[in-house]
């Protein structure tokens, strides 16, 4: 029977196996990427920040002192580890959250301005946001547990994967041809930096999104800021009533006027303070839960009015420590320093409707007939409530960044 393999068929036959069979016995296996297999002695988290981030030695955010007239609280079930939170800045950090590979939670939230915006609204994968990015300073400290300035949000563990899977925002929304957070989820179980992450975290590598939120919101709540020229006049004092020896005779003014109830007749303020404690609620200056609309009405882009406005971030770092001011302000970002605000509380517009009633005066906005005085004293207290390490403490700062 002649052959079925001609003898110069056979002969090239023959060098192709012997080929091939070489190549299976060398150290790093064909692949169908054409790529070796990671070297099994490489740290991934090593390899990827290099000293920037070290799970073998992490920082403190768990045991992060706190003065004891802090009292207010909303960490919940969730309290804060020092792996979960670690987990959290790489992934608040990651621009691998968002579909394109191009914005990061803290593209929106930058630690040089106080974990906010100086954008009026922040640009997504597909465009910009419908509001202002919040500060995120000392997100823990106030009663409010809803999320947003709308409020739309339980919690800030639920907060933290809605800019996630928001078309505009980060683009994992599975809707119009969108990945879904589930693919978010497949891409971060593929990056080996998360294995070793979510194993010192959880104790295992799976990547869910319960897990992320839990560890974003650990890492948002560690973000603090107590080491004001408030702060240290407060541990001064036995009471926050008394004056503090450390401030100026204009910063007591000032913190007279924000916290003391104002005089009011004929529905004008004629003395006294100016309220603005009764929403704003020290010494964690914090939002009241049941704080209403604040009489800010516009919506970003000439939109129709927007009524839904009732949450807000603390008062404190309103400032930078070199007295630049970390804004714009409102939800809208419609103004642009603090004498704009102050603008806006001491003359409400006649025209707001569904105005929190703390803001009106017999059923009239409020007139507060600030005085040039007391406005400069109120900006002098406001800076007091600065702090300064919060704005370079590595712990807060962006792992993935020389």
């Amino acid at each position: 029977m002649p052959s079925l393999f001609p003898s110069r068929f056979f002969f090239l036959y023959s060098v192709l196996c012997l080929a091939l069979i070489s190549g299976c016995a060398t150290d790093e296996p064909f692949l169908l990427t054409g790529q070796p297999d990671p070297d099994p002695e490489v740290d991934p988290v090593e390899a990827t920040f290099g000293g920037r981030l070290n799970i073998s030695d992490l920082f403190n955010y768990a045991s992060q002192p706190i003065p004891d007239y802090i009292n207010r609280d909303n960490t919940g079930q969730n309290a804060i580890t020092d792996a979960r939170a670690t987990l959290g800045r790489v992934l608040f950090y990651d621009r691998q959250l968002s579909n394109i590979g191009t914005i990061s939670c803290g593209s929106c939230h930058r630690q040089e301005l106080a974990f906010g915006d100086n954008s009026i609204a922040s640009v997504g994968v597909a465009g910009t946001t419908n509001r202002h990015s919040m500060r995120l300073i000392n997100a823990r400290f106030g009663d409010e547990s809803r999320y947003f300035w709308d409020k739309r949000a339980n919690s800030l563990e639920e907060q933290t994967t809605q800019p996630i899977e928001d078309h505009i925002e980060m683009g994992f929304s599975g809707t119009n041809g969108a990945p879904s957070i589930n693919d978010l989820l497949d891409r971060l179980n593929a990056l080996d930096y998360y294995g070793p992450l979510f194993r010192e975290a959880y104790g295992s590598d799976q990547v869910t999104e319960p897990r992320m939120q839990e560890a974003l919101a650990q890492f948002i709540r560690s973000i603090q800021s107590f080491d004001s020229k408030f702060d240290e006049g407060r541990a001064q004092v036995r009471n926050g009533g008394e004056r503090f020896p450390n401030f100026t005779d204009e910063e007591n003014l000032g913190r007279e006027l924000f916290g003391g109830r104002p005089q009011v007749a004929n529905s004008e303020r004629v003395g006294g303070g100016l309220g603005c404690g009764s929403c704003h609620q020290g010494p964690e200056f914090s939002i009241d839960p049941n704080s209403q609309n604040n009489g800010v009405t516009a919506a970003i882009g000439g939109g129709m009015p927007d009524l839904s406005i009732t949450r807000s971030p603390t008062l404190r770092d309103l400032f930078r420590p070199d007295g630049t001011e970390n804004g714009p302000f409102m939800h809208n970002g419609a103004f642009r320093t603090i004498n704009d605000v102050l603008d806006h509380y001491n003359a409400i517009p006649a025209s707001n409707q569904q105005l929190d009633r703390r803001l009106s005066f017999a059923g009239q906005p409020q007139r507060l007939n600030l005085t040039q005085q007391e406005r400069q004293a109120v900006i002098a207290f406001l800076k007091t409530l600065t702090g300064s390490a919060v704005y370079t403490d590595e712990r807060w700062s962006n792992p993935f960044e020389e």
